[in-house]
């Protein structure tokens, strides 16, 4: 169990829950210039990301936006406003982040331990051997209650408009990466059922693995941002 202290580490303590820097909502780097630069990244640095990092991370994600008609919205568009994704982290090379699995909370941008350990490489094999996902310091995982969306739109919810929620979501990741002059990969081969045992899944599809990380040398992005 942890707690996040004032200077960011994580100590034992009484609660799962970590309260995570809050993101920044405005950076150093454009918009054009990140689309321009973002580049798939398959080869990483053994630099860890920090935790103000991950959390900016996170929240381009699916982190909470401003508030609309009807409450608060998401980072990213959803049909019919329905957010069926699920956001997790896999950390294992985290500053003041314990080794192990993490569910982002998006309302109050947390995250909820569920795992110990260094898990990269399980993960690594789960995605068919891709070994840049083990060595990327962390990895992002969005999975997807697709029932949400199928019991109102039928199967169109299911083969249109979820696939369309987690491409929403993870360019807003890779795109987040760049500005931060981060590397980042989006991952969709992988064997759905080891996922869903490394995440320890019932209801939840996963959809995307984007392992995240410090570019290798000769490959970092020519941008920096927060």
């Amino acid at each position: 169990m942890f707690f996040l202290q004032a200077e960011g580490t994580i100590s034992p303590a009484a609660t799962s829950t970590v309260l995570l820097p809050p993101p920044a909502l405005k950076g150093t780097v454009s918009l054009e210039e990140a689309i321009y630069s973002r580049r798939s990244v398959h080869s990483f640095q053994t630099r860890p990301l920090t935790l103000k990092e991950v959390s900016q991370l996170l929240w381009a994600a699916g982190g909470k936006t401003i508030d609309g008609l009807t409450g608060a919205t998401r980072s990213y568009p959803s049909a019919g406003g329905i957010y069926p994704l699920f956001i997790y982290l896999v950390a294992g090379n985290v500053t003041g982040l314990p080794a192990g699995i993490y569910r982002y909370n998006w309302k109050n941008h947390t995250v909820t331990f569920l795992r110990k350990g260094d898990l990269r490489g399980q993960l690594a094999r789960a995605a068919w051997g891709q070994q840049f996902v083990a060595l990327a310091p962390a990895s992002i995982i969005i999975t997807a209650d697709v029932n949400r969306t199928s019991s109102r739109y039928g199967s169109r919810g299911e083969s249109r408009y979820v696939p369309m929620d987690v491409g929403h979501a993870g360019q807003n990741v890779s795109l987040q990466a760049q500005a931060l002059g981060l590397g980042s990969v989006v991952v969709g081969a992988f064997q759905d059922k080891a996922v869903e045992e490394i995440l320890g899944l019932k209801v939840e599809t996963p959809l995307y693995i984007i392992p995240v990380g410090m570019a290798a040398v000769g490959l970092e992005p020519t941008t920096r941002g927060l």
